[in-house]
């Protein structure tokens, strides 16, 4: 039988939860007239078709890739997604594990459709964002906002003459129009973004969407108008269209573009003013004189901002032990707690040196992690409950055996009565009840039975060899990437803290992805581990030979 997994969406725009709901029953419908059996439905709620990263799009493919279904059932191809680009992605990555696409609107799909409704879907997007543009500069030359809201505003919600809600009216929050003042007065005095920042957070004032303060938000990009600095609003100045937003397709993220100033829409707001000309203008002078400095000159040069980061072994993985925030780059080879540095939330200021912090984590994972009481307390315990899923299974599946002989009797007994001459409407939907009932049962029970779980017993020296080897090929550049990949999957989060000036890692190790690493999926014995199955961290600490000298304190 023809195994069918559904996928629905619905977008932002659409804003109906129902949607998912309504697709799924008529892909249901036509799966069940087909013959198709459902193995799988996915879907993805108030998120666009321009992108791929969807988690209910990523869980299709790696189903797919585990051939759990021969066909992927969808309303329409725009469901799957509206970029031309995407759908041919999507149709070559399913085409290669061996799964059609069938939709109820086009059919099946094939290459004609991927060329033509793709295109169309894209100048479907491109036609919405058009007519979604004109539509804010209305708005905007009308006064009000073009989408979003600046701090030192709030947002007037109303009904117009028609009974519909007014939208992109705003006035002056008189409290945060104070903090905005007092944020240029002291920039222009001479303080630094950053010292801006952290006074505010030790006075406990919320910041932008009431979260803390940073030197980001307040320094902002003064050519792209960014940062409350750089707010022309604040000045009773409306710019509008100044950036526009392109999809990264290496990372599906917007990346945002500066428009040409022929292209800005200003309108004047005097009523939104905060800020007076003088103040302004003070602000402006500062900010041309720290531009103007040999040492920003330089930096600005070097185009640092169009270089992609350099990933390493701890990148987003490294935590403060004080405040639980990430540790940040801070210089070459160094981190630091970001709340600490940027925010001035956190007590923990020292630094680490980025070599010294991964040797040490490399070797906890090599000689510490995988200790035998720890291997021995996880194995027991995850056998215990794999075995008593299994059992249940086991358990289901003796049920299922059971109906299976009660439905066949009863419809033995319905065979006689025909047999014997008896016809009645009933009978006849009777008899087909329980033949597609005995067909159901028998697909679940064709299903494989569980296994009891078994371990390997050189399970913690296999791991030790592994991550080894691993570690030593991280300063193999040709394939540095992959195998920098494989450890960091080793690793869920590093935790570096300062006690009594001692310093301390604590490392939490994925202990499923290591296992499944020494396993490599099978045995030599041929006993297998299902590395979807397993989920358990365990968490050690670096004991003597970590000393604080390492670090720079």
């Amino acid at each position: 039988m023809t195994r069918a997994a559904i996928y629905a969406r619905f977008s932002s725009q659409m804003q109906r939860e129902a949607s998912i709901e309504d697709q799924l029953r008529l892909c249901r419908e036509r799966a069940a007239s087909e013959g198709w059996r459902v193995a799988d439905n996915f879907s993805d709620r108030a998120i666009s078709g321009a992108s791929m990263l969807r988690p209910g799009l990523q869980a299709l493919f790696q189903a797919a890739q585990d051939g759990q279904f021969d066909v992927v059932l969808s309303e329409a191809l725009d469901r799957l997604s509206r970029d031309q680009a995407d759908i041919a992605a999507i149709y070559k990555r399913l085409s290669f594990t061996g799964v059609r696409i069938v939709t109820l609107a086009e059919g099946e799909i094939g290459e004609l459709h991927v060329g033509l409704k793709g295109t169309m879907n894209q100048l479907f997007l491109k036609d919405l964002a058009d007519k979604t543009r004109r539509g804010l500069r209305g708005r905007v030359e009308a006064g009000r906002s073009g989408g979003g809201n600046s701090y030192g505003y709030d947002v007037i919600r109303r009904l117009g003459a028609d009974g519909l809600p007014v939208n992109g009216e705003r006035r002056i929050n008189e409290a945060e129009a104070a903090i905005i003042r007092r944020v240029f007065a002291d920039f222009a005095a001479g303080h630094s973004p950053k010292a801006i920042a952290h006074r505010l957070n030790n006075e406990a004032i919320p910041g932008p969407r009431s979260k803390l303060w940073r030197d980001t938000a307040i320094r902002g990009h003064r050519t792209r108008g960014t940062g409350l600095l750089n707010n022309e609003l604040y000045i009773g100045r409306l710019v509008w269209n100044r950036l526009r937003y392109v999809k990264d397709p290496q990372t599906g993220k917007r990346v945002s573009r500066l428009n040409d100033p022929s292209d800005w829409i200003t309108t004047e707001v005097p009523e939104l003013r905060i800020v007076d000309d003088s103040l302004w203008e003070a602000v402006k002078a500062r900010q041309g004189q720290i531009e103007a400095e040999p040492r920003v000159q330089a930096m600005k040069a070097t185009r640092f901002w169009e270089k992609r980061r350099k990933l390493h072994l701890l990148t987003g993985l490294a935590f403060c032990g004080s405040c639980g925030g990430p540790l940040a780059a801070a210089g070459r080879d160094y981190l630091a707690c970001s709340a600490a540095r940027k925010l001035g939330t956190c007590s923990h200021k020292n630094s680490v040196r980025r070599p010294v912090l991964e040797d040490a984590v490399l070797g906890l994972l090599r000689a510490r992690l995988m200790q035998p009481d720890a291997v021995a307390a996880f194995v027991k315990a995850f056998t215990k409950a794999a075995n008593t899923e299994a059992d249940g299974q086991e358990a289901a599946r003796a049920r299922l055996k059971s109906e299976r002989a009660t439905a066949s009797r009863k419809l033995d007994g319905l065979y006689d009565a025909i047999a014997e001459g008896l016809r009645t409407p009933g009978l006849l939907t009777r008899l087909e009840e329980l033949e597609a009932r005995i067909s159901e049962i028998d697909t679940e029970l064709a299903a494989p039975a569980p296994v009891p779980v078994r371990f390997n017993p050189n399970l913690s020296e296999l791991y030790r060899k592994k991550v080894a080897e691993l570690a030593a090929t991280l300063s193999n550049p040709e394939i540095r990437t992959e195998a920098l990949e494989t450890v960091r999957g080793l690793i869920e989060r590093v935790v570096v803290s300062h006690e009594n000036g001692q310093a301390t890692v604590a490392l939490e190790g994925a202990l499923a992805a290591m296992i499944g690493l020494a396993q490599n999926a099978k045995s030599p014995s041929g006993e297998g581990l299902d590395g979807n199955t397993l989920e358990c961290s365990v968490k050690v600490v670096a004991g003597a030979g970590f000393e604080p000298a390492t670090f720079r304190l």
